[in-house]
């Protein structure tokens, strides 16, 4: 899928940065996958409910389980660094990861106890901003339809662009999911080159992404 402003593949992330020179891109904001005990709890839960959409769902967990057993590896995160100046990544709790005093987090305002409250990010490359908490309730956003198991808020990467990223900057997204991220860097106007590898969810992606941008503006708050 191409447009004015995205670039989105379905390919293999390593494939897609190995294009790239060195500091290529000014931010790259990634959701890589780093672990399947989640997923599997949430697959078993869904296959023990009686609904139609519960078993859609808890399909769709089950295969997150193979995607997600692959943690990225050091060539990984070595190219990630090498194409971009600055960095946004989730579930860094998960990495080995260089130091670093600056990351967020994302307040689900969760009411359930055995759920995450919150998600963290790491910061790095040449972000130097203090640490910064963006709140959106997993209730609200729960009322959007959802395409993949681990899918964030358009709000949220709306926010990210806007206290992170600069006018004219190049977005790098390596697992782009449920197309969150370019449906906001559509309205806001930034270029986003991202892929997904998983033939399924690119091609859902890409429907949502037209779907949701085609409206004339967005109303992410």
């Amino acid at each position: 899928m191409k447009t004015n402003l995205l670039d989105i593949r379905n390919c293999d992330c390593m494939d897609l940065m190995r294009e790239y020179p060195d500091n290529h891109f000014e931010l790259a904001i990634v959701d890589p996958p780093y672990g399947i005990e989640r997923f599997k709890k949430c697959s078993e839960r869904d296959l023990n409910a009686k609904s139609v959409k519960a078993h859609r769902i808890a399909s769709r967990f089950q295969r997150m389980e193979t995607v997600n057993n692959h943690k990225p590896n050091e060539d990984y995160f070595m190219e990630l660094f090498r194409i971009s100046r600055s960095q946004v990544i989730w579930g860094a709790n998960n990495f080995h990861l260089p130091t670093s005093e600056y990351f967020l987090c994302w307040n689900k305002e969760q009411a359930m106890d055995n759920f995450a409250t919150l998600e963290m990010a790491w910061v790095g490359g040449e972000i130097k901003k203090p640490a910064k908490l963006f709140t959106y309730s997993i209730a609200r956003h729960n009322q959007t339809l959802k395409i993949h198991p681990t899918q964030k808020p358009v709000a949220l990467y709306k926010w990210l662009l806007q206290n992170y990223a600069k006018e004219g900057d190049k977005i790098l997204d390596t697992h782009m999911g449920s197309g969150s991220i370019a449906i906001a860097c559509h309205y806001m106007g930034f270029n986003l080159t991202a892929c997904e590898l998983d033939e399924d969810y690119y091609n859902a992606a890409c429907e949502r992404i037209k779907r949701e941008t085609a409206q004339t503006e967005l109303a992410l708050f």
